[in-house]
């Protein structure tokens, strides 16, 4: 345990503010959701080291079979739809 202003100096959060229905953000989810089930599901692993080996064997795999995610919506209709979750730019 530390002390309040020594746990304070130690913390660091950095918010990042997505959209609500940013599609990014559910391949991630789904990502982290398949290496879970398919990779370490079930097991232990008994350290960092082991646990990187094996998730890059997974990653490393599951890349050649060239998966891939089929977007449904057309760049020019996403920036329309999602608009309000985009700050505007000024150049």
């Amino acid at each position: 345990m530390f002390e309040a202003p020594r746990a304070r100096s130690l913390l660091k959060i950095n918010w990042c503010y997505t959209p609500k229905h940013g599609s990014w953000l559910n391949i991630a989810e789904n990502e982290l959701s398949s290496i879970t089930r398919q990779c370490v599901a079930g097991r232990r692993i008994g350290s960092i080291e082991k646990l990187a080996r094996e998730i890059k064997a997974w990653s490393t795999d599951i890349n050649n079979k060239q998966r891939c995610v089929d977007w449904q919506m057309k760049i020019d209709d996403a920036r329309f739809k999602l608009k309000s979750a985009y700050p505007k730019l000024r150049l």
